[in-house]
C-alpha cells in the first residue's frame, strides 16, 4: 500500500526566490489554499522540503 501526501499552499510565493516559485508550480499549486495529492516518494519529499515554509503537508 502506497501512501499519499496532501500538500496545501498556505503562504504566497510573492517575494520568494525564483527556484522556490518553480518548485511550487511543479508541485501543481497555483492559488492559496489549493490542495494537491502526490504519491509519497523521495522526489516529492525533496520538493516539499525546499518550500516547507510555504506549504503544509498532511500524510494519508
Amino acid at each position: 500500500m502506497t501512501s499519499t501526501l496532501e500538500i496545501t499552499l498556505t503562504k504566497s510565493v510573492i517575494g520568494s526566490k525564483p527556484a522556490q516559485r518553480k518548485t511550487v508550480e511543479a508541485l501543481g499549486l497555483r492559488k492559496l489554499n489549493q490542495m494537491v495529492e502526490h504519491k509519497d516518494n523521495v522526489a516529492i519529499r525533496g520538493m516539499v522540503g525546499k518550500v516547507a515554509h510555504l506549504v503544509t503537508v498532511k500524510e494519508q
